[in-house]
């Protein structure tokens, strides 16, 4: 397991991953219907999200519209698993024997990227969406992100603002 993943945390940050888990599994099921499977992916999805200061949501919403949490999945420009990885990644970022089917490392890149570009973009997630799809200018990327979050992954008594814990 990852060390980043092992590291003891907080008693109320472990709470607050279990309320998070509980409030985003009744959207995830009808994606994933493996009740063990469902829980692990949301477990790893909050500890990448938080590891890359991202909202655990927005990274849910991204991997929706990339994939439809589809593991295998590959796009006809070649992008892999569920955040949809160009395989130049592993160039820039990993080692040549990492699998970008391996969801675990599929999610480590996507979340690492995602962050690098609303880094970039000073925190505009309009922008950094639009960068991570390679469609930079042209908000339709964007828009299907911020749709799929509104719609699917807000958790109850949430805002409309998506804001980035630093």
């Amino acid at each position: 397991m990852d060390e980043s993943l092992s590291t003891p945390r907080h008693p109320a940050e472990i709470w607050a991953a279990r309320q998070w888990q509980s409030a985003m599994e009744p959207s995830l099921a009808r994606f994933v219907k493996d009740e063990a499977l469902r829980g692990e992916l949301l477990q790893r999805i909050y500890l990448e999200a938080r590891l890359a200061n991202l909202p655990p949501e927005m990274v849910l919403a991204v991997i929706q519209v990339e994939s439809a949490f589809q593991a295998d999945a590959v796009s006809s420009a070649g992008a892999v698993g569920l955040m949809q990885i160009m395989p130049f990644w592993i160039r820039e970022l990993g080692l040549p024997a990492d699998d970008l089917m391996d969801p675990w490392r599929n999610l480590r890149y996507g979340t690492t990227i995602l962050a690098h570009y609303l880094a970039v973009e000073r925190g505009d997630f309009t922008r950094a969406l639009a960068r991570y799809n390679g469609s930079l200018g042209q908000t339709w990327y964007p828009e299907r992100v911020m749709r799929a979050w509104q719609r699917h992954w807000r958790p109850p008594g949430s805002g409309d603002r998506v804001t980035v814990q630093r």
